[in-house]
């Protein structure tokens, strides 16, 4: 008898889940138990199915997916996870696996590579898209934006000038305009507006 995978799937979207479904409908290794749309939803379905591989979708409502692998991990530490993401930014890829998923897909990837990296993730492999795997390498050290430079950008992204920023940060115009100019640098950035639209693409800040 072959194990068969228990799969629990965790999106907001109803469309991703009923193709996840028909993903894994004709394969005799693997059953989808659960269902969940949000972080708080997949604690709960985890506790009571217990499942051998998660897909865990990152941004839904109420509770993200880096939050709830957090979560259910400080329960069930050996519960692994394939997260599923719609753009390939390197910050959000590198706070899952910081948060212990096993595997990362891009949605757009579910077809060609989903059973694939379910079965890889079940045998305790990782399992990263070479593009994903290449951009992370590419910034995961030399061009990180510090938490305060991220403030500044999730600001600037909302339309504030620096004198603006700099009063709600309570700090000089001056400072605002060094941390803008740090940022440019560190993302290779023509301007402000270019920054923001690196920081979103790369997961710095939420579109």
């Amino acid at each position: 008898m072959t194990k068969t995978i228990k799969i629990l799937a965790v999106d907001d979207h109803p469309l991703l889940r009923e193709g996840i479904a028909a993903v894994i409908e004709g394969e005799e290794d693997m059953e989808l138990v659960a269902e969940a749309t949000n972080g708080h939803e997949a604690i709960k379905l985890f506790r009571d199915h217990r499942p051998d591989v998660t897909l865990m979708d990152l941004q839904m409502p109420g509770m993200s997916g880096i939050d709830a692998i957090v979560a259910i991990r400080a329960e069930f530490p050996n519960a692994r996870f394939v997260v599923l993401t719609t753009y390939q930014g390197d910050v959000q890829a590198l706070r899952a696996l910081k948060a212990g998923a096993s595997g990362y897909l891009l949605k757009n990837m579910l077809r060609k590579e989903l059973l694939d990296t379910i079965r890889a993730v079940d045998a305790g492999r990782r399992r990263i898209p070479p593009e994903i795997a290449a951009e992370l390498a590419d910034h995961v050290t030399e061009d990180a934006l510090s938490d305060r430079e991220v403030e500044v950008l999730r600001r600037v992204a909302t339309g504030n000038s620096n004198k603006i920023i700099g009063a709600q940060l309570s700090v000089s115009e001056a400072t605002i305009k060094g941390h803008m100019k740090s940022i440019l640098a560190k993302l290779g950035a023509n301007d402000r507006t270019h920054a923001v639209t690196i920081a979103v693409k790369r997961g710095f800040i939420d579109g």
